[in-house]
């Protein structure tokens, strides 16, 4: 598989992910088409190599007349969507994160995705960072983006608001979910642009360089030099060795409850899923004072850890809450459905590697089966089982082991899964729910964003 990997070891900015792309093989002359048609004007890129820190890096610039414009989102969607030399995917990666950032400031200035006013992220060499970049990661063509720590530095910045801390309040936003290094640098050193970038494209977030074979290298020099640090980015790209399960990263959240009742546990649940929890559950502990307790667990996608603390803290009362960042294995997935005596039964195929591929049936859709059948739920699991292995069974005798499961392995890991595990039917024949679903939460929130400037990296 081919993946690139984000080693930002001084930060992340706009301007040094383009150059970082640049120096890995962008054509230059490409970027330049496709700014060139959002009919900014005035507007002329400069790239130069230069030294940070002993070593060479590209060095992105963009220079633009003055401007004292503050744009909403609507007006970010009109220059990107009137240009006509962006395909649909770089138009769609830009408006993702411009979107992301619009739902950070919206978060932080109390106002909504549409209503939120850019200011820096608005201005035009942040317009151009993020159109570049999404342009470079459109002809990057890897299947993963993965990325280390992310270091915010320290100290103060000045920004359309006045002073503020580092991170500014909405890169902080921004960097919700994402794990963080403490480098004792006093500059902000990664702007809302990088954040977002991080945000919206990374997959997975890793302490060290990936299992890769190296292809390229491309190195993006930050404007600041760092006393005793070189401000680069480093881009990576390659191929990982052999064929390697799917994985993803997600968060568990933890809470221990001895004062709830089951009503109110059954309620947080359901709620929980319906905000998009991975998974809930809960494990029998024994508390302090000898008094009989419960753990109430969430898996969380990295994005919606917030929406899901939000609703633990307003529905248990809890005091506190822990967290854990996990890494998950994942089989391979699509819908499927077998045919059986009771009719079609629908369902999950998973598969893994060379491993033989599985079914799980589906809970809602078999209920509905044994009820309309007046039979026995366990009978309409069991019939969908034999169906499947049946057709298993026979597809090897034909030669093909891969139930077509072929089918272009783009399946839509939002599949609707039905997290009833409270289910009573007796499973002893391995039906792996897996809750493991990748669920793509493009949350709109409205941001003002001014706390951050994007250009500048350093």
């Amino acid at each position: 598989m081919r993946i690139a990997y984000l080693d930002c070891a001084s930060g992340i900015s706009g301007d040094m992910t383009v150059a970082a792309l640049i120096d890995a093989g962008l054509d230059f002359e490409v970027v330049k088409a496709g700014i060139a048609s959002l009919n900014l004007p005035g507007v002329t890129l400069h790239l130069t190599e230069v030294d940070r820190g002993g070593f060479r890096a590209k060095h992105f610039r963009v220079e633009h007349p003055e401007q004292h414009a503050h744009r909403h989102l609507s007006d970010i969607r009109q220059i990107i969507n009137r240009s006509e030399g962006l395909n649909d995917n770089q138009r769609d990666l830009a408006l993702r994160i411009f979107h992301a950032v619009a739902e950070a400031e919206a978060k932080v200035h109390g106002s909504t995705v549409d209503q939120v006013h850019f200011h820096e992220v608005g201005a035009i060499d942040s317009i151009v960072d993020i159109v570049a970049a999404a342009i470079g990661f459109d002809l990057l063509d890897v299947e993963e983006l993965y990325c280390s720590r992310i270091p915010t530095g320290r100290g103060s910045v000045k920004i359309a608001h006045g002073i503020c801390s580092i991170p500014t309040p909405g890169t902080a936003e921004l960097l919700k979910g994402i794990p963080l290094a403490n480098v004792a640098v006093d500059a902000e050193l990664t702007t809302p642009t990088g954040a977002a970038i991080v945000k919206t494209l990374v997959s997975t977030f890793v302490d060290s360089l990936p299992e890769i074979t190296i292809e390229k290298i491309g190195y993006g020099a930050g404007t600041r030099e760092l006393d005793g640090r070189a401000n680069m980015l480093r881009l990576i790209i390659g191929e990982t060795a052999g064929v390697e399960a799917s994985e993803d990263t997600v968060i568990l959240l933890e809470t221990n409850l001895d004062d709830v009742t089951g009503e109110v546990l059954g309620y947080t649940k359901r709620a929980l899923l319906a905000a998009g929890a991975l998974d809930v559950y809960t494990t029998p502990i024994q508390m302090k004072k000898d008094r009989p307790g419960i753990i109430l667990s969430v898996i969380s996608s990295l994005e919606d850890v917030g929406k899901l603390e939000s609703i633990l803290f307003r529905e248990t009362q809890t005091f506190g809450i822990r967290r854990q960042r996990l890494q998950r294995s994942l089989r391979e997935r699509m819908e499927y459905s077998v045919d059986t005596d009771f009719g079609p039964v629908k369902g999950k195929v998973g598969w893994r590697d060379e491993e033989p591929a599985i079914f799980t049936p589906e809970y809602d859709h078999c209920v509905s089966i044994a009820k309309a059948h007046e039979v026995p739920l366990r009978d309409v699991y069991l019939a969908a089982l034999f169906a499947f292995h049946a057709e298993d069974e026979d597809d090897e005798e034909e030669g093909d082991h891969d139930h077509d499961h072929d089918h272009d392995h783009d399946h839509d890991h939002d599949h609707d899964h039905d997290h009833d595990h409270d289910h009573d039917h007796d499973h002893d024949h391995d039906h792996d729910h897996d809750h493991d679903h990748d669920h793509d939460h493009d949350h709109g929130h409205d941001h003002d964003h001014d706390c951050t400037q994007d250009h500048d990296h350093g």
